[in-house]
C-alpha cells in the first residue's frame, strides 16, 4: 500500500517476541512509524538464550519447524542471512512414543548462533524499547496513551496498540479499553515450564542429542551445543511437562533442579559440573487458540501471538505477521 493512499501512521506494539517483531517489521516496510516495548533486556521471547561464562543455553523454544509456504520463505531469508541454520540432532522418544516425531528426515531449524539470533535480526531496522513494562492503555484526544512502570505516562499518542504478549499478561491491560478483547485473553489458560540447564566438562556417553520423554517429570532433553554454531562446551537443557512445573510451580530452583537431574540419571546422565534453572511462568497455552490473531478496527486495538495460532514459533511469525496485514488493509 502506498503512503498516498494510507498516510504513515505510528503504531505501538507492546512485546518484542516473534509475533511482535513480524508485526512491527511488516508495518515498517509498508511505510508506518513503528515503536515496540519490551519489558526484558532484548528481543526474542520465549526464543531465549541464557549467557554465560560457559557459553550459551537455549532455555526457551528448542527448534522450530516451517509448513507454511510465507513462513517457509522467511526461514530461507533468515538462512540466508546467516541468523538461522538446519538442526540434525541424534533423536530419540525415551519411555513410548506417543505424541512425538522422532522422524530424522523432518527439517528442524534452530536460531544461529543462538535462539535469539532471527528475532535480533528482525530487530535491527526497528525502534525498540527495551526494560519497558507497559502497564495502562488509554484512550486519549489525540491516539492511544500508554504509560510504563518505569517511567510513567508517555507523551506521545499512537494510531492503534497491538498487544504481542502471552494471554494474562494482555487481560490486564484490555479490561477498561476492550472488554471483548479481553475476555478472549481471559479466556486462554497459559502454563509455567521449568527449564533446568547444565554444564559438563567432557561430553556425555549417551546415544541420543536430543529426546522426546514420556515419562517422569522430563518432556525433553538436548545436548544445546549439538546445534549449529554453538561453542564445544558440553552443555545440556532439561525442560520439565507442563503438568509437573504446574504441580511445581511454586517450588524452589534447588527442588526443582534435584527432581530433574535425579530424572535424567535414569537415563544415563551424571551429576553436571554446574546448573541453572530457569521458570517460564507462561510457556505455552492449553490448548492456544487457531484464530490468527484478534483486530478490532474501531478502537484501533490488536492482539498477536503464538497462544492465537496453535503455538509454536511458526504460529507466532504467522500470527503477526496476519495481524500486520490486516492492519494494512490487504489480503492475507
Amino acid at each position: 500500500m502506498s503512503s498516498a493512499q494510507h498516510p504513515p501512521r505510528h503504531f505501538a506494539i507492546i512485546g518484542a517476541g516473534m509475533a511482535g517483531i513480524t508485526c512491527a517489521r511488516t508495518l515498517v516496510q509498508a511505510g508506518h512509524q513503528v515503536t515496540v516495548f519490551e519489558k526484558s533486556s532484548s528481543p526474542s521471547g520465549r526464543m531465549a538464550t541464557r549467557s554465560s561464562a560457559f557459553g550459551s543455553f537455549d532455555h526457551g523454544a528448542q527448534y522450530f519447524t516451517a509448513r507454511d509456504p510465507l513462513f517457509r520463505t522467511e526461514v530461507e531469508r533468515w538462512q540466508a542471512a546467516g541468523v538461522a541454520g538446519r538442526w540434525q540432532p541424534r533423536l530419540a522418544v525415551l519411555g513410548g512414543n506417543a505424541g512425538h516425531d522422532p522422524d530424522a528426515l523432518r527439517e528442524r531449524f534452530v536460531g544461529v548462533p543462538r535462539m535469539t539470533a532471527p528475532a535480533s535480526f528482525l530487530a535491527a531496522a526497528l525502534s525498540v524499547n527495551v526494560q519497558t513494562t507497559i502497564v495502562a492503555i488509554a484512550p486519549g484526544t489525540t491516539g492511544w496513551q500508554l504509560a510504563s512502570a518505569e517511567q510513567g505516562p508517555l507523551a506521545t499518542p499512537f494510531d492503534a496498540v497491538v498487544l504481542a504478549v502471552p494471554a494474562p499478561q494482555a487481560a490486564p491491560l484490555l479490561h477498561q479499553a476492550a472488554p471483548a478483547l479481553a475476555r478472549l485473553a481471559d479466556g486462554v489458560a497459559m502454563r509455567g515450564s521449568w527449564a533446568l540447564m547444565l554444564r559438563y566438562a567432557t561430553p556425555l556417553a549417551l546415544p541420543f542429542d536430543a529426546a522426546f520423554v514420556n515419562a517422569g517429570p522430563l518432556r525433553w532433553i538436548a545436548r544445546d551445543n549439538s546445534k549449529p554454531g554453538r561453542g564445544a562446551q558440553e552443555t545440556w537443557l532439561l525442560h520439565a511437562t507442563a503438568e509437573w512445573s504446574e504441580a511445581h510451580i511454586e517450588d524452589s530452583p534447588e527442588a526443582v533442579a534435584g527432581a530433574l537431574l535425579a530424572a535424567f540419571a535414569e537415563l544415563g546422565a551424571p551429576p553436571p559440573e554446574s546448573w541453572v534453572a530457569h521458570r517460564w511462568r507462561y510457556a505455552d497455552s492449553a490448548p492456544p487458540l487457531a484464530i490468527g490473531y484478534a483486530w478490532d478496527a474501531a478502537l484501533g486495538l490488536g492482539l498477536c501471538g503464538d497462544w492465537l495460532n496453535a503455538g509454536k514459533v511458526e504460529g507466532a511469525w504467522l500470527s503477526g505477521h496476519a495481524l500486520a496485514t490486516q492492519m494494512l488493509g490487504a489480503p492475507a
